[in-house]
C-alpha cells in the first residue's frame, strides 16, 4: 500500500487510517458512500462534486475514480438536454408475467425521472403487493381509497389519487391488500375488461391535472388486472432481467399483447423493452442483451439498468432512487431511459403527422 503522511494509506483509492479502516471523504455522499461533513455545509453541492472528481481523477485511474467521473459526465450531459413533452397523454402498461424482473422499480423510477424534468405523471399501482405505493411514499394501509374501489366500486380516479411527497408533478393511485381478490371479483362484473379504461377516460376528460404520462404497474400475471391495463394502454413497456429465465416468458407475453390488439384494443403495441439488473462483467448478461436486441431491435432501449444497491434500498426510505440518490449510477440510468422514452414518443408523434 502507498504511504500518505503519518500512519495513513490508500486502499482502493479511498483514504484509510493506520488500522486499515476506510475513511470516507467529505464529498463521498455524491457517490453514495457517506454524508457530507458539517463544516462544508456552506459549500455548494456542485462545487463539492467537481472538487471530488478532480481529486479522484489524480488517483492514477482507480475504478472508483473512473466510475465517479463517468457518472458526473453523464449527469451533466443529461442536465443540458430537454425532455420533449407529449402532445397528449401517453398511457403505458409496465408488465411481465415473470416476477422479480424490475417492473415496479422501472415504473416508479421512470415516472420520477420524467416528473423531475417537469412532466406531469400518474402511476397507477395495480399490483396487490403495493410496492409502487411504498416507493412513492403514499399511504396504502387497509381502508385507504385505492385502485380496488376504482375497479370494483367505480370510484373516480381523481378521488383516490395522492401526490408524491418528493415531486410536485407526480401522483400515485395506491394499491391495498384488498386488490388481492380483485381478479376473482371482476370475473362476474359487467364490462370487466374495461373498468380501468372507463376510469382513465373520465379522469382525462374531467377537471383533474393535465397528465403527460400514465404508468400502470401490473402484477406478475396475465389476469384481469393486467388485461384491464392493456385495454386502456396504447403502449406496453416490458422490463427484462438479464438472465436466461427472463427470456422464456417473453414470447407468451408478446402473444398476449397481440391477442389484446386483435380483440380488445387495436392501438396497443410493445413500444419499449428495458434490460434490467445488467452486469456487464458477466457473459450471460451480455448474451441475453444481445439476444433481446437481435429479436427486438426497434423496441429495446440502448440504456440498461445496472445492478445498484442504491436502487434497491431507496424504497426502504419511501423514495425513488431519483430523489434518494440522484448522483448514483441507478438514478442516472433511469434519467437516460426517461430521455429515450420521451424522445421516442416525440419521434412517433412526428411520424404520425
Amino acid at each position: 500500500m502507498e504511504q500518505q503522511g503519518a500512519g495513513a494509506h490508500v486502499a482502493g483509492g479511498v483514504p484509510a487510517d493506520a488500522q486499515g479502516r476506510t475513511s470516507v471523504p467529505e464529498y463521498a455522499d455524491i457517490a453514495g458512500l457517506g454524508q457530507p461533513a458539517a463544516d462544508t455545509a456552506d459549500v455548494s453541492r456542485e462545487t463539492s462534486a467537481s472538487d471530488a472528481f478532480a481529486r479522484l481523477a489524480l488517483d492514477d485511474g482507480t475504478p472508483l475514480a473512473a466510475e465517479l467521473l463517468e457518472n458526473e459526465r453523464r449527469r451533466k450531459a443529461l442536465e443540458n438536454v430537454d425532455f420533449p413533452r407529449p402532445s397528449r397523454t401517453r398511457v403505458i402498461t409496465v408488465t411481465n408475467q415473470k416476477g422479480g424482473v424490475g417492473k415496479t422499480t422501472t415504473s416508479v423510477n421512470l415516472a420520477a425521472a420524467l416528473a423531475s424534468r417537469g412532466a406531469r405523471v400518474l402511476v397507477i399501482d395495480s399490483d396487490p403487493q403495493g410496492n409502487a405505493s411504498t416507493a412513492l411514499g403514499v399511504e396504502h394501509r387497509v381502508g385507504t381509497p385505492s385502485i380496488y374501489e376504482v375497479l370494483l366500486d367505480e370510484k373516480p380516479l381523481a378521488d383516490v389519487m395522492q401526490r408524491c411527497p418528493d415531486l410536485e408533478t407526480l401522483w400515485c393511485v395506491p394499491a391495498t391488500i384488498d386488490l388481492a381478490g380483485a381478479d376473482i371479483e371482476l370475473v362476474s362484473a359487467v364490462r370487466r375488461e374495461y373498468r380501468l379504461h372507463t376510469a382513465i377516460t373520465h379522469l382525462l376528460e374531467g377537471d383533474g391535472p393535465q397528465l403527460d404520462y400514465i404508468f400502470i404497474d401490473c402484477p406478475p400475471s396475465l389476469g384481469l388486472l393486467t388485461l384491464n391495463a392493456m385495454v386502456v394502454s396504447t403502449e406496453v413497456l416490458i422490463p427484462i432481467q438479464c438472465e436466461y429465465y427472463a427470456l422464456e416468458g417473453l414470447t407468451q407475453l408478446i402473444k398476449t399483447v397481440e391477442m389484446v390488439r386483435k380483440h380488445l384494443n387495436p392501438a396497443i403495441h410493445v413500444s419499449t423493452i428495458v434490460l434490467t439488473m445488467y452486469d456487464q462483467r458477466t457473459n450471460l448478461a451480455r448474451e441475453v442483451a444481445h439476444e433481446v436486441r437481435s429479436h427486438f431491435p426497434a423496441q429495446t432501449l440502448e440504456q440498461t439498468v445496472p445492478r445498484s444497491v442504491r436502487v434497491s434500498e431507496a424504497p426502504s426510505f419511501a423514495q425513488t432512487v431519483i430523489t434518494y440518490d440522484p448522483h448514483s449510477s441507478g438514478a442516472l440510468a433511469y434519467l437516460a431511459i426517461a430521455k429515450e422514452v420521451a424522445e421516442r414518443g416525440a419521434a412517433a408523434e412526428r411520424e404520425a403527422q
